[in-house]
């Protein structure tokens, strides 16, 4: 079972890019974040013609959320991380794939540091940790895939960086996310690769992606009854140098044949 997460930065905008990778590699579950079109906007039509079935999360000029499975349509069970019942972003959708729960999730951003951009980062990543917890709690098999907007340690942005005040690497966020991992999720990239360059995201200016000047932004974690499946973990680099490519490339992992564990719980819907 192949699973990816893809930071598309405008589903209608990159759909040509989108439709060229689910052609060549053919994952069987796609996280997308940044959709940045309305409920209505997404290319439900384009993505079946390719062979997907979505359930989706949209929302006008940015955010926006969906879920895709090869020739199937996922059993949507959350639209919304719970917690603010006021929280209007759509950043956070969780869908039930062959017996795996799948979480695409896009973290807020943060900047600029301090004040109530960053403040809002903080809070919906408390809200995450709790839902995480409780995912965790039920035993369920779990995949918590998306834009983290996080560089986890030094080792996940480029040498030599002058970054310090970016909310992306400030002690609270990376805080924060290893708090998550230490529940018990493991970090798919990570663990297949322990070291070296794993980038997911090269801005735009200066000329980041043609010298190489990325960071780990993208993030799959899973929950310890899919851990001992994983068998590959990578980035598919190329998709980012393709003409009118997202600023992100894809992350993926593969979890190999499944061997039933006692106690293990299939994902149920929630209300």
């Amino acid at each position: 079972m192949r699973i990816a997460t893809f930071n598309v930065n405008g589903i209608n905008t990159r759909l040509p890019n989108l439709l060229q990778w689910l052609e060549a590699e053919r994952p069987d579950v796609v996280c997308l974040q940044e959709l940045k079109a309305d409920q209505h906007a997404f290319p439900l039509a384009a993505l079946e013609a390719a062979g997907y079935g979505a359930v989706w999360q949209g929302q006008r000029s940015w955010n926006g959320v969906a879920i895709l499975a090869r020739g199937a349509t996922p059993v949507l069970t959350r639209r919304r991380l719970p917690g603010d019942p006021d929280d209007a972003q759509a950043r956070y959708i969780e869908a039930a794939v062959d017996g795996v729960l799948v979480a695409s999730l896009y973290l807020p951003n943060g900047n600029p540091r301090p004040g109530p951009k960053f403040d809002d980062k903080l809070a919906w990543f408390e809200r995450l940790i709790a839902h995480a917890a409780e995912l965790m709690a039920a035993g369920v098999p779990v995949v918590l895939a998306g834009d983290y907007n996080v560089v986890p340690t030094e080792a996940d942005i480029y040498p030599g960086h002058r970054e310090k005040e970016n909310a992306l690497l400030a002690g609270q966020s990376r805080s924060a996310f290893a708090r998550l991992v230490d529940q018990g999720w493991t970090d798919a990239l990570r663990q297949r690769h322990p070291e070296g360059r794993l980038w997911t995201f090269w801005a735009y200016l200066h000329q980041r992606w043609p010298n190489d000047k990325g960071m780990r932004l993208d993030h799959l974690l899973l929950s310890p009854n899919l851990a001992f499946r994983l068998t590959e973990a990578d980035v598919s680099r190329d998709v980012r140098g393709k003409a009118g490519a997202s600023d992100h490339a894809p992350a993926w992992l593969v979890l190999g044949p499944e061997t039933r564990r006692r106690g293990a719980r299939k994902p149920k819907a929630s209300a």
